[in-house]
């Protein structure tokens, strides 16, 4: 067992005191616009507000992080560890951890919480048979997902939760998922869809880059796409949600759900700058703007310019150096863009991506894809790098993925549950 470093500083208060909701949950039906003045109220916040009556007689795990907080900043493991009318058991940690030490690729591995001496169970890269035999050796009735996502198919806590998905019906479990906001808004899916033979931990399944739907969405596309066997699913939904809501009109505290997701500003862009993880270009991780400042050594005030050339809705681009502390480059000042949104309801951020991997290649003669072509990861397919690769304008390459995402959001369609 490897005991968690800095335990001191991992502990937290608990508290007993649920905060106050409306009604259960519905599974199914789309939910009607709130009135004015009704603030959102996360699954949980719903759940609890319920005496946590859906896991009554459960012993129960749940699969978390340092974004599975309530409205006041209490980890919502404190609180429910603090509270007698549910039987929380056991925690699952994803990538980064449960409490969140871990950087990019890295896990806290199985430890007990020191704030609740509860037993603290790793599941990153873990799937399938290894996964259930994790959830039975833990000795739950029925497994929660409360975890923030950031909209985009390569952020993988949304794999996490597939992954648990398929765990939770080979272990003969209860899969219950408490939603959160999309905090890019769900008003549309946008970019490509993954092909199935590119499936990897940053996309399982064929979905779009953006996917514009909440976890709970997720989770019942999922269930009634892709698993070979529906688990045993139950979704908490929440209230006072609108698709066209962004993350600031939820009224809840931002936490980092990964160490380079400082800021909602962030997931903004990520779903199109996340694209250069499969360059040689600095994708800003190691700045305090990561996916907002791009860049590499011999690029100068050229691509600004030519960005901003392209007439992208919503966003500017500006000249910046930057010296990033860790990733590629380390110590090193390069040269590139910082990324201006300054109309978010006009900006297209995989659209903007495509634009700046177009502009990057036209501008510099460094410009290469990772050896690995990591690129055909993370956009789904070959597509995207051999159009880019041919000469083609961003609007072509754009273009050439309509077929597929309009199929994809006939698909997605049945099972969104806010308007």
């Amino acid at each position: 067992m490897r005991r968690l470093s800095r335990r001191g500083l991992l502990a937290a208060t608990t508290a007993a005191a649920a905060l106050s909701a409306g009604p259960p949950a519905a599974a199914t039906p789309p939910e009607a616009p709130a009135p004015a003045g009704r603030r959102l109220r996360t699954g949980f916040e719903r759940l609890a507000a319920d005496g946590y009556a859906q896991l009554s007689g459960d012993r129960v795990g749940i699969v978390t992080n340092p974004t599975g907080i309530t409205r006041d900043a209490r980890h919502i493991v404190d609180v429910m560890h603090a509270d007698d009318r549910v039987n929380l058991v056991a925690v699952f940690g994803p990538e980064h951890g449960f409490r969140g030490t871990a950087q990019a690729g890295g896990s806290e591995g199985r430890y007990d919480d020191p704030a609740t001496g509860l037993p603290v169970y790793d599941t990153y890269l873990k799937s399938g048979r290894p996964l259930a035999d994790i959830f039975t050796a833990s000795g739950v009735d029925t497994v929660v997902f409360d975890i923030q996502d950031a909209g985009a198919r390569f952020y993988t806590y949304i794999w996490t939760l597939y992954d648990c998905m398929e765990a939770a019906q080979l272990a003969g479990k209860r899969l219950v998922v408490l939603d959160r906001p999309n905090p890019v808004t769900g008003r549309a899916a946008q970019g490509p869809v993954l092909h199935k033979e590119f499936a990897t931990f940053v996309g399982r399944q064929p979905i779009a880059q953006a996917h514009g739907m909440t976890v709970a969405e997720l989770a019942r596309l999922f269930n009634g796409e892709f698993l070979t066997t529906p688990v045993p699913l139950d979704t908490v939904r929440m209230t006072g949600w609108q698709r066209s809501d962004f993350y600031d009109a939820s009224g809840l505290p931002w936490v980092p759900p990964s160490p380079n997701m400082p800021t909602p500003d962030t997931a903004l862009v990520y779903s199109g700058t996340c694209l250069f993880e499969g360059t040689n270009l600095s994708e800003g991780r190691g700045t305090t703007r990561p996916f907002e400042l791009l860049g590499a050594e011999g690029i100068d005030r050229r691509w600004a310019a030519e960005a901003n050339q392209v007439g992208l809705a919503g966003v500017h681009f500006r000249e910046a150096y930057f010296a990033p502390t860790f990733s590629k480059f380390q110590g090193k000042t390069v040269g590139g863009v910082q990324i201006h949104v300054h109309d978010r309801a006009a900006y297209d951020p995989v659209r903007t991506g495509i634009a700046l991997l177009v502009t990057a290649k036209k501008v510099w003669s460094g410009f290469t894809w990772r050896s690995d072509n990591w690129i055909d990861k993370l956009t789904g397919s070959t597509q995207v790098r051999t159009m880019i690769d041919a000469g083609t304008t961003a609007d072509e390459v754009v273009a050439a993925w309509q077929g597929e995402l309009s199929a994809f959001r006939r698909v997605r369609g049945k099972y969104l549950l806010y308007r």
